[in-house]
């Protein structure tokens, strides 16, 4: 199994004496599995179970999933009213009604709005003997569900290893100009110590511990070396099977830092360009993963 993305829909259908269940499920991206089930007032019992059921094929993101029932041998729900509570109901409007001095008339729109007066009663809908074909049907939607999944998911990794290999290319020109950087600046330092070598006031020890300090400063060796090893790391992950979002982010995130130190300590045009494209870029794959399983 290849990477996935965490944005995908599915359906799936499953029949059984006369009734057909239809489950659809849709996911978009989200740090942990958040899952919200729609299921009717009959099988809510079976929510646990439905719940078991998409933990086993999807580990991150947020997944909406609806299941709804319909009879195919004609033989339709049956609506049953409560007859005892809409006349409760009656009984209590009359008396607001009279209190608050209104006329005492009941539009039958008004009763046919409450939902607790009506009851739909599905024929053989018993939830234990249906969840078999609830199952099939679930089933049926997070295959589709996963395979649209993994087949957004093979695109971003196709985009992020284009993307890593501009990376690579931008690293290594600064990798290659970085030497030169730095000797330029060695040569401006030494040209001010030339200067300042016979400034009365300026102290040879503090002159020393200026230059070295200057040197250090503009040494983005570290950096580049760390670069390296998490761009390396990245492509690693990308051959990989299962969830990698989480690593890949941390390993942007990273690489960002590591980008800024060197943008700090840069004293060289040539590089400040580079540095900045590459970060642009480092920003374009973040928003990336964060759609990555």
């Amino acid at each position: 199994m290849g990477i996935r993305s965490m944005t995908g829909f599915g359906r799936g259908i499953a029949r059984r004496d006369g009734l057909r269940i239809e489950v659809e499920a849709s996911s978009v991206n989200r740090r942990q599995l958040d899952v919200q089930i729609h299921l009717p007032k009959e099988l809510q019992s079976l929510e646990s179970r439905a719940q078991a059921e998409i933990g086993r094929s999807i580990l991150r993101g947020r997944v909406t999933v609806s299941v709804k029932v319909f009879t195919t041998n004609g033989t339709g729900p049956r609506i049953r009213v409560r007859t005892e509570a809409a006349r409760a109901y009656i009984e209590a409007w009359r008396r607001l009604a009279r209190s608050l001095r209104l006329p005492d008339r009941i539009d039958p729109c008004v009763l046919a709005a409450i939902p607790d007066l009506w009851m739909v009663e599905h024929p053989e809908q018993n939830a234990e003997q249906l969840w078999p074909t609830l199952q099939r049907a679930l089933r049926g939607a997070l295959r589709n569900l996963c395979a649209m999944r993994a087949a957004e998911g093979a695109a971003l990794a196709r985009d992020l290893r284009v993307r890593l290999a501009s990376l690579t290319q931008r690293l290594r020109a600064i990798q290659r100009a970085a030497p030169l950087a730095a000797e330029r600046h060695r040569a401006r330092l030494h040209r001010c110590v030339e200067e300042l070598r016979c400034a009365p006031h300026v102290s040879r020890d503090q002159l020393l511990r200026d230059i070295i300090a200057a040197v250090e400063r503009i040494d983005i060796s570290e950096e580049l070396t760390r670069l390296t090893s998490h761009l390396e790391q990245a492509r690693t992950k990308l051959r990989q099977a299962g969830p990698i979002g989480r690593s890949l982010d941390f390993l942007v995130q990273e690489m960002l830092r590591e980008a800024h130190t060197i943008s700090a300590k840069c004293c060289d045009g040539h590089i400040a360009e580079e540095i900045v494209e590459f970060k642009s870029e480092l920003e374009r794959i973040r928003e990336q993963i964060q759609n990555i399983e």
